[in-house]
């Protein structure tokens, strides 16, 4: 279930990644950084794009990735971006959104991160027994 499970995160992970390039709003808004009008101001939107282009080149790294190493490796990095966006929003953001976002990010890690730990699972099973 690890190989699959990396996989199926590492698709999410790049569809909605794409989908906030060409929508930032999509994660402006419940970040709490859209204007009182609801739209977002061009310098976040490019932060936002940024955030959105890493997140999907890991994302399709973790669909594409070959052998228990390449997607331990790039899972590694999925849960390093989500634990560091975390952080980040965690002490940035301001009231909910502070508490949600970097939930939201917090929870996606620990679950790329159980994804991850199954492929060390899986891979030790599938080796042949030593004499």
């Amino acid at each position: 279930m690890g190989v699959k499970l990396v996989r199926i995160l590492g698709a999410a992970t790049a569809a909605y990644s794409v989908a906030i390039m060409v929508r930032p709003v999509w994660l402006a808004r419940p970040c709490g950084l859209t204007d009182d009008d609801g739209q977002v101001q061009e310098s976040t939107a490019t932060l936002i794009r940024a955030v959105g282009a890493r997140d999907a080149a890991i994302g399709t790294a973790m669909v594409c990735a070959r052998g228990p190493q390449a997607l331990q490796a790039v899972s590694a990095c999925r849960v390093a971006a989500d634990l560091s966006d975390a952080v980040v929003f965690g002490t940035v953001l301001t009231g909910q959104q502070r508490v949600k976002v970097a939930d939201f990010a917090a929870g996606w890690g620990v679950l790329c991160a159980v994804a991850a730990a199954g492929l060390g699972r899986a891979g030790r099973r599938s080796k042949p027994a030593s004499s």
